[in-house]
């Protein structure tokens, strides 16, 4: 077997066939990460004119000594040790060549998958070989991270939706449901949008995600070439939302008129009457507030608000939910929840089989600071994917040595005042 460098396209059919791949893994996101001070190749391990074994590799500079980083790993079967073993000896051996100090990777090696309740359902029979092969291959497992410490995120949630979304619907919390019908009654409404839309997402992600909107460009520019992208975003339709809130607010003002003309008369049980102007009152006054909301929402923008938006790549039957966002002043209209609703329904409709939301933390080791994140996704009854985490591989041991003290010594050295 012999280490080749693959041409664009050699790497492009060989993901295309593969059985195991993610977004991470093509021509596509390489391009994307050239314009991100990344050089890329992509390498392919031979047999007799077959590729067994291929990957793409970006490769930065880190306190000027070059280090490699391979999203989801190698493109290989894991249970195949010795197709394994000789992978990694030949790609130690080309970056150890190249200067590279050192790889690291979060192999898209499965050890659990879990319910949306965080019940085991299937655990990876062959983890434990394969884990402990990578290690006697001189792989340094960096940890079972909970957070987003890793390269990846060590956990993601995904739906199955190669079943009806009527059943997928029913599966999910009924509080949950009750937010998609909110919001959908209130006039949110869907749009699929294309590259000029893209600030939307990055106004609304500026505060918390490292990536400006030149990338969600070029990431959309480089997928786009191949249809593997697709951008929606939610509006609430101001004028519809105005028209339900003055429908309701004169409702329960006619309830309330009912309600006090029945008190004055003494028409009927006093207590019980007192208990519904209650619950009315309080209804017809959250209207009231409602309306005047609603009459400025108009006012401010007639053409609608903007409310969510997200970020969707299609690989093979899977589509990725690479990022969304929402304007949290306006989260309460749940247009984030219908977005990405819609969004399962559509792809399910158009014969996806899976549906990935991204990563969640450890749903046992959940900080106030993620709860909304894991709330939010697992409110969809995905699984739970439990991945391995990140593996680093010595590539160049002088010089891995050398960019060691470097980052030793520049954590000694204090800032000055």
């Amino acid at each position: 077997m012999t280490l080749k460098e693959l041409t664009n396209e050699e790497f492009k059919t060989f993901t295309q066939n593969f059985s195991l791949t993610s977004i991470y893994q093509t021509t596509n996101y390489a391009f994307t990460m050239n314009e991100e001070n990344y050089d890329t190749l992509f390498l392919g391990l031979e047999d007799e004119g077959i590729i067994k074994a291929a990957t793409m590799i970006m490769i930065t500079r880190i306190k000027g000594f070059k280090y490699a980083h391979i999203p989801r790993g190698f493109l290989i079967n894991f249970n195949d040790l010795q197709l394994l073993t000789e992978f990694t000896k030949q790609i130690k051996k080309y970056l150890g060549k190249q200067d590279v100090v050192a790889l690291k990777m979060s192999p898209l090696l499965i050890k659990n998958i879990y319910d949306s309740n965080y019940k085991l359902i299937q655990t990876n029979d062959n983890y434990d070989n394969i884990y402990n092969h990578l290690k006697s291959l001189k792989y340094y497992h960096l940890g079972y991270n909970n957070y987003f410490e890793a390269l990846k995120p060590r956990y993601e949630a995904a739906i199955s939706i190669d079943i009806p979304y009527t059943e997928l619907f029913k599966k999910m919390d009924s509080e949950f449901t009750s937010k998609l019908k909110e919001a959908d009654k209130n006039g949110v409404k869907i749009y699929h949008g294309n590259a000029n839309h893209l600030n939307y997402l990055y106004n609304q992600t500026k505060n918390r995600y490292p990536r400006d909107l030149e990338y969600f460009k070029r990431l959309y520019n480089f997928f786009d070439k191949d249809n593997l992208i697709d951008f929606y975003y939610s509006k609430l339709d101001t004028t519809e939302y105005l028209q339900l809130t003055q429908r309701l607010y004169a409702e329960y003002e006619q309830k309330a008129y009912e309600l006090n003309k029945a008190l004055i008369s003494k028409d009927g049980n006093t207590d019980d009457i007192m208990n519904k102007k209650i619950i009315v009152d309080n209804e017809f006054e959250k209207y009231k507030i409602q309306l005047a909301d609603a009459t400025n929402y108009l006012k401010n923008y007639p053409d609608g608000l903007i409310l969510s938006s997200a970020l969707i790549i299609k690989w093979q039957k899977e589509v990725y939910l690479i990022i969304d966002g929402y304007n949290e002043e306006y989260k309460f209209f749940n247009a984030r929840n219908l977005l990405i609703w819609k969004l399962i329904v559509r792809y399910s409709k158009l014969g996806y089989t899976k549906f990935n939301l991204g990563g969640i933390v450890n749903p046992e080791k959940v900080t106030q600071k993620y709860q909304g994140l894991n709330e939010f996704k697992l409110g969809f009854n995905p699984n739970i994917i439990e991945y391995a985490g990140d593996f680093e591989l010595i590539t160049n041991t002088p010089l891995y040595f050398m960019y060691q003290r470097s980052s030793n010594l520049s954590n000694m050295i204090k800032p000055g005042n």
